[in-house]
């Protein structure tokens, strides 16, 4: 997926940090001793979780190094970890385990959500938030611009699918596990500035690995193909902002 960008990520840091404070509200652990942020990216929520819990150990997990040294820069109190989330595994069981707009990058959650919840304390949670919005013109702009181009040889084995299944199946999976679960969606219409907001905001996410697989040149006509694509399907409003509705998906399961 080549180097992740904290800086383009964080261009959009108050509206990606509401849904994470969203779900951390509905945490209901009131004094945790483990808790671990898996998929922390720069760090910034990770902070969070040290300020809800102070007398806890906070850790966050990522598996971009250019991420955690923002992470360790930002906030050099806390303990940060690199390692492949698929693949991580704690030394102990945990608290609190969370989780916000990372684990959609993996495949295969039939056998990952379980294996998420194992690692959670009795009494403790796995609490995760993860976009939803594969459906929406954002994203599938990104298959018609592989297709629109010479590039489409290049791009069409980087262009993932619906990368998710149904809301029920997470609910089959972690119901048996869980004392509690609770499952829900939240669209978040967002009022962006600038040019571009739409293609500007994927490009910190989901079109980065497209990107990646280009060249300058290629890259360059790529996304402008693409960014011409999220005008036309989210122009500006009268006040020159772009409204962008974003939906996203929580989970809640306490063990």
């Amino acid at each position: 997926m080549g180097v992740w960008d904290p800086s383009q990520y964080l261009k959009f840091a108050d509206h990606r940090l509401r849904p994470a404070l969203d779900l951390l509200a509905r945490i209901d652990v009131p004094a945790p001793k483990m808790v671990f942020d898996l998929g922390c990216g720069p760090g910034n929520v990770t902070a969070l979780l040290a300020e809800r819990w102070p007398n806890a150990r906070v850790a966050g997990v990522d598996g971009s190094a250019a991420m955690l040294a923002r992470a360790r820069a930002d906030h050099p109190g806390l303990a940060w970890q690199q390692a492949d989330l698929a693949a991580w595994t704690p030394a102990a069981p945990v608290d609190v385990l969370y989780s916000n707009a990372a684990l959609h990058w993996l495949d295969d959650h039939e056998r990952l959500f379980p294996r998420l919840m194992g690692f959670v304390a009795n009494g403790g949670v796995l609490a995760v938030q993860m976009p939803r919005n594969f459906r929406e013109p954002s994203h599938t702009a990104m298959a018609e611009s592989v297709d629109a181009g010479p590039w489409c040889a290049k791009l069409a084995p980087a262009l993932r699918a619906f990368p998710m299944p149904e809301v029920g199946a997470y609910y089959d999976w972690l119901a048996p596990p869980a004392r509690t679960l609770d499952i829900w969606e939240t669209v978040y219409s967002q009022a962006l500035d600038g040019d571009d907001p739409v293609a500007e905001w994927t490009k910190g996410s989901s079109l980065k690995p497209l990107l990646d697989a280009l060249d300058e040149g290629e890259r360059h006509a790529f996304f402008a193909d693409y960014a011409a694509r999220c005008r036309k399907a989210y122009p500006k409003r009268a006040d020159g902002r772009t409204l962008f509705p974003f939906r996203r998906l929580f989970i809640v399961a306490t063990k």
